[in-house]
């Protein structure tokens, strides 16, 4: 943006009853009166202390960065990536990522790269010590929102969770591996997650849910209901075996 014009020129000539000039003399005691108006203005800003911004000082209770590298070989499925980490009693700690792309990793020469910075969902350090990282691949799920429905049939088992047999990873040492899901809600809407809490899949972004449940409807696909208090829904999510697990190994940190 260009800068306003502090001072603009002005002319000083004043006509006398006859319609003539003033004297020469008078204009130019006039415009050295104003040069040296402007040059003392100048002159004081020149000389006007500037303002410094002090340097914070660290705080002393800032712990110092640490950072766990873990790398991964993806299964050999297209979709999204959900990662968690787990501390020694298999609690998950942190979510890492959560329905992110492949390129949201850095690309190492036979892997996948990311890194954990020591915190937990809350942003506190987490102690030093073993930790485990793994997560799943989750393939192209297909969701049908059957609209609205009655109360979900508790009494038909109806849970909170149901087991679902998934496609076998050719990378690792499992036939066909069942994952506990589960569904949950926070205040963007409802996703499927694991049993132990970590996201994996969006259902929808319906806000201010107060309940969801779930139920298997065959090998291959579950249904949803979820009630945000005026209006309970159906969905109906199929493909649900399209997903592969994984693991990052066991974890050290500093």
């Amino acid at each position: 943006m260009k800068s306003r014009n502090l001072f603009r020129s002005s002319g000083f000539l004043r006509k006398t009853n006859r319609g003539v000039s003033a004297p020469f003399n008078m204009t130019k005691g006039l415009t050295a009166a104003l040069v040296v108006g402007l040059t003392s203005i100048c002159t004081a800003l020149a000389q006007e202390t500037p303002s410094t911004t002090p340097i914070p000082t660290p705080s002393p209770n800032v712990s110092p960065a640490r950072s766990v590298r873990i790398s991964f070989v993806p299964p050999p499925l297209e979709g999204t990536i959900s990662l968690g980490i787990y501390d020694n009693n298999s609690k998950l700690v942190r979510v890492l990522h959560q329905e992110a792309e492949s390129n949201e990793f850095t690309i190492g020469a036979d892997a996948l790269v990311t890194q954990w910075d020591g915190k937990d969902d809350d942003g506190e350090d987490l102690p030093a010590g073993k930790y485990h990282a793994r997560g799943y691949l989750i393939g192209h799920f297909k969701v049908q929102d059957l609209g609205q429905a009655a109360a979900p049939p508790v009494e038909d088992d109806a849970t909170a969770n149901v087991k679902v047999k998934l496609t076998p990873n050719p990378l690792a040492n499992d036939e066909r591996p069942i994952v506990d899901l589960g569904v949950g809600f926070d205040e963007e809407g409802s996703f499927l997650k694991t049993i132990d809490g970590l996201p994996l899949y969006t259902i929808s972004e319906t806000p201010n849910l107060i309940r969801a449940s779930i139920k298997k409807n065959g090998e291959k696909s579950v249904d949803v209901w979820q009630d945000d208090g005026t209006l309970i829904v159906r969905f109906r999510i199929s493909n649900i075996d399209k997903m592969m697990a994984f693991d990052c190994g066991d974890l050290e940190l500093k």
